[in-house]
């Protein structure tokens, strides 16, 4: 019979895996509201910059991420607790969201263009990788 640190194993990778996620969405938002800042136009406010999160195309790749975490968040509140191995593929699946791709498409593409522009996304990148080893073990 598994014990119950057993049956909250799977919930708490998808905890730390939403948690790190977090971190790095949020690092990846000041990033492109700074290079929107400079590139297009000042953001003035944060309604502003909330509708811009929502509707304009330069924020649109991030909505991606966005969705992935509302994805762990309707789990984690679930009636039915993950399991096993569904921790283990949404964890695959966020390793294969956060796969820089210089000639890809979506996410990918900007990705790279993020971690390429901003040291602060190559930090927080970092400390997902971090995530994910310590979810590996």
């Amino acid at each position: 019979m598994p014990s119950p640190s057993d049956a909250n194993a799977p919930r708490q990778r998808l905890t730390d895996l939403r948690n790190g996620l977090l971190r790095l969405h949020k690092v990846l938002l000041e990033s492109e509201r700074a290079a929107y800042d400079r590139d297009i136009q000042r953001i003035t406010s944060s309604s502003q910059f909330l509708e811009l999160v929502l509707h304009d195309p330069w924020f649109a790749w991030l909505r991606e991420l966005s969705q992935f975490v509302v994805w762990i968040d309707e789990r984690l509140d679930a009636e039915e607790p993950a399991d096993a191995a569904e921790a283990n593929l949404a964890i695959k699946q966020a390793r294969a969201l956060l796969s820089p791709a210089e000639d890809g498409t979506g996410f990918g593409k900007n990705y790279f263009s993020a971690l390429q522009r901003d040291p602060n996304v190559v930090l927080a990148h970092g400390e997902m990788m971090q995530v994910f080893a310590q979810l590996a073990s």
